[in-house]
């Protein structure tokens, strides 16, 4: 056997040993979710053609051509009894494109579909394009909403960091052939931005997030709420704040819709990210909180706090101490999969159920914003735990 197909073996003995992994849950939680063991989807999992030529004599020694650098902020979405996720791949040429990896169980042996999501161009051609949310809207339609990212013409000469953002859309009914419409119009930048999945008022409705700059929110104040008369040419002109961030809190640098909330019987379910700086850079975590039914843009429950944050492994990554997630399935049997990413780098799963996320919602106390209040709300707690264990004695 020639080297260059003792080589193509054990790659694809490698790689089928690494997609048909089972997943296992990790031991102990705190009765919110469950992690799992494996990331569903890292740099690895992109399949063999798409990293290497395959023609022995083009590339005898069977090295990689194009390199993937990670796999990271997927939308999700439940499709023909699979679980599909449209995760953000990122090659080594730091170019992030769309791809669709496919799970019979949600939790592992999730496979790419054999080519990437094509993206049709507009008349301003993007540089990147990342981080779709998808949601599956009354209207008939799947929309993808996406952050389109482009130089910013106004940079001082020989600054080339200088970007800008707007939010794309894509649309689609079969998850293959997407049609690409005009992106967003916003008088601030606008990154991470999710379709409500219902018309509310007749229109469709938008969660934002204005930002002054791409990186700083400035005088953003958390996350919005727009109504649009037309998908097909959305014009954001009026935002009132659904989610304000405050100082000395996980969301005091910036906060952002994660997927599209899930409908449930008390309420609106919300996955949301929140920023903070510390000496070690941007922590990214993720939080939970709830809109009423009547008015999705009334909030009716605000747990405190973070619901996940990285841990271990996750903390490690080419952008370190982040989690990130746009996307989650809710499945009939109240299942809920938490499609999540770690520090810019890989793809993971946790899951429970909506009984659960919604009880903590409801019953998880408030930020007070003060050490004082959080003093009072953990003593409120002793105080009824003594009593029941001195009763049940």
């Amino acid at each position: 056997m020639s080297l260059f197909n003792q080589r193509m073996q054990a790659l694809l003995e490698d790689y089928e040993t690494l997609v048909r992994k089972k997943n296992s849950p990790l031991p102990g939680n705190n009765g919110w979710f469950q992690r799992y063991k494996n990331p569903v989807l890292t740099a690895a999992h992109t399949p063999l053609f798409w990293r290497y030529d395959l023609d022995p004599e083009a590339n005898p020694f069977l090295m990689e051509r194009i390199g993937m650098n990670g796999v990271m902020n997927a939308g999700a979405i439940k499709w023909n009894g699979n679980y599909l996720l449209v995760a953000r791949v990122e090659g080594v040429d730091r170019k992030s494109f769309f791809a669709i990896a496919e799970s019979p169980n949600g939790i592992d042996n999730f496979r790419f579909w054999d080519y990437p999501i094509v993206i049709p161009e507009n008349d301003d051609p993007v540089t990147n394009v990342y981080d779709m949310r998808l949601t599956l809207h009354e209207d008939g339609w799947i929309y993808g909403v996406f952050c389109a990212e482009r130089f910013d013409g106004t940079a001082e000469e020989g600054d080339l960091s200088k970007a800008k953002a707007s939010a794309g859309i894509v649309r689609t009914k079969d998850m293959i052939k997407w049609e690409r419409l005009p992106d967003i119009e916003s008088k601030s930048q606008q990154r991470n931005v999710v379709l409500h999945p219902e018309f509310v008022e007749g229109k469709y409705a938008l969660y934002t997030r204005p930002q002054d700059g791409f990186i700083s929110a400035g005088s953003g104040l958390g996350i919005g709420w727009a109504l649009v008369e037309d998908m097909t040419k959305a014009v954001i002109t009026e935002e009132k704040i659904v989610d304000r961030r405050f100082y000395h809190t996980i969301k005091e640098l910036k906060n952002g819709e994660g997927p599209a909330p899930i409908k449930t019987s008390k309420g609106w379910l919300h996955l949301a990210h929140g920023v903070r700086a510390c000496a070690a850079g941007l922590r990214y975590v993720l939080y939970l909180y709830m809109t009423s039914l009547e008015d999705p843009s009334k909030p009716i429950a605000s747990p405190g706090g973070y619901f996940m944050a990285p841990e271990g492994e996750e903390r490690v990554g080419d952008v370190s101490n982040v989690l990130f997630s746009n996307g989650w399935i809710a499945d009939d049997d109240g299942t809920v999969f938490i499609y999540y990413a770690s520090s810019d780098t890989r793809m993971h799963v946790a899951t429970s159920t909506l009984d659960r996320l919604v009880d903590y919602c409801f019953q998880t106390p408030e930020d007070g914003l003060t050490s004082f209040s959080s003093v009072q709300a953990l003593s409120k707690q002793i105080d009824k735990n003594l009593r029941f264990l001195e009763r049940s004695r």
